[in-house]
């Protein structure tokens, strides 16, 4: 299983409904988000960075906002939960892309400011 981080911008503070987790509001800035493959992690990048896409993970729904841009993607041969534990930053949402976590992660999203 392949690893990768997502660094994302923020150009405004954006209210969204996050699937079944609810409603949040997110503060402009930049953010990490850490996500995994079991194969083919190309092709998952590749989708996060489209806006036309089914929403089917937390992180679709804070990627198709307008006023949302993934920087720069970094692969890893890393376990995902190890590297977001490693990453720093706040929790804004907990449970964000972490639901099936079994390490104990608070959220796979890291608000950096």
């Amino acid at each position: 299983m392949q690893s990768y981080q997502l660094h994302i911008n923020l150009s405004a503070n954006i209210e969204i409904v996050i699937g079944k987790l609810g409603k949040f509001t997110f503060p402009m800035g930049n953010y990490i988000y850490t996500g995994s493959a079991k194969k083919n992690i190309d092709a998952r990048i590749e989708r996060h960075k489209s806006k036309d896409k089914k929403m089917h993970w937390h992180i679709d729904y804070l990627l198709n906002d307008k006023n949302t841009k993934i920087t720069e993607v970094q692969k890893f041969d890393e376990e995902e939960c190890i590297l977001n534990q490693k990453a720093s930053g706040e929790i804004i949402v907990a449970g964000f892309g972490s639901s099936d976590c079994k390490n104990g992660c608070k959220s796979h999203l890291k608000y950096l400011g």
